[in-house]
């Protein structure tokens, strides 16, 4: 499912963070988003969830602006970099809670889940107990759970052992090939280089490049996607 975005504006104050974005998220691929620090990932983020309102601009979700219509998140898995579960909350009853928010009972593929990140042992643990490894195999169950069409990652890898991280990279290719769309943030080089085919890099609130990353790899030079995004990175401080 494809997600467009057009002359997106957001600022905070006198503080532009957003300037007019442009950019389109493909179905089929997954999609990185990188930039240097404040410059507008987070909250392009949550505009697409709808946590923040822009002040102007448009998003469409297979053609469908989203403004208004919440119903579209249903269609959305998100994994967030640190996981703020409540922590008296049980694993189990957090999945209990998701499904009675969308009116779903149990389903196969979470039961799948549960077994394939070996969380069997964690369902009845409340999650003030648990380690930042496990509470971040419990978000990736709940991005993944509803088979969603868009998947927005946001440094899901972090604090995953190998071979949790290894089961989480074949899980979002295998979404790839399904059709899905994934906007994955990452500021792990290999996973990026592993992952991504297209590339949205964001500077100063713009899109400073927007395509596939053969193309990023031609603009900066470089063969590597990893020194392409480094020259990408270096190239914007320089300007600053």
């Amino acid at each position: 499912m494809k997600i467009e975005v057009t002359g997106l504006k957001k600022a905070f104050g006198s503080r532009e963070v957003l300037k007019g974005l442009n950019l389109e998220i493909e179905p089929g691929a997954v999609s990185g988003l990188v930039g240097p620090n404040a410059c507008g990932k987070t909250t392009l983020i949550k505009c697409i969830l709808g946590l923040t309102i822009p002040d102007s601009g448009e998003i469409l979700i297979g053609g469908k602006s989203i403004q208004g219509d919440w119903d579209y998140r249903r269609k959305i898995g998100y994994m967030p970099q640190n996981p703020n579960f409540p922590p008296n909350l049980t694993f189990v009853e957090l999945l209990e809670m998701l499904e009675d928010l969308r009116g779903e009972g149990r389903s196969e593929k979470c039961e799948e889940l549960v077994k394939y990140f070996d969380l069997e042992d964690s369902l009845h643990k409340p999650f003030s107990t648990m380690s930042g490894g496990t509470k971040q195999k419990c978000a990736a169950v709940a991005a993944f759970m509803f088979d969603p069409e868009i998947l927005i990652l946001d440094e899901p890898s972090v604090g995953l052992d190998p071979i949790a991280a290894v089961k989480l990279k074949d899980l979002i290719l295998d979404s790839v090939k399904k059709g899905k769309s994934v906007l994955l943030v990452s500021h792990i080089m290999t996973e990026v280089e592993q992952l991504v085919s297209r590339m949205v890099f964001l500077l100063d609130g713009e899109s400073a490049f927007s395509g596939h990353v053969n193309d990023l790899r031609k603009q900066t030079g470089e063969d590597k996607l990893e020194n392409a995004i480094v020259k990408m990175m270096s190239s914007s401080r320089g300007q600053a």
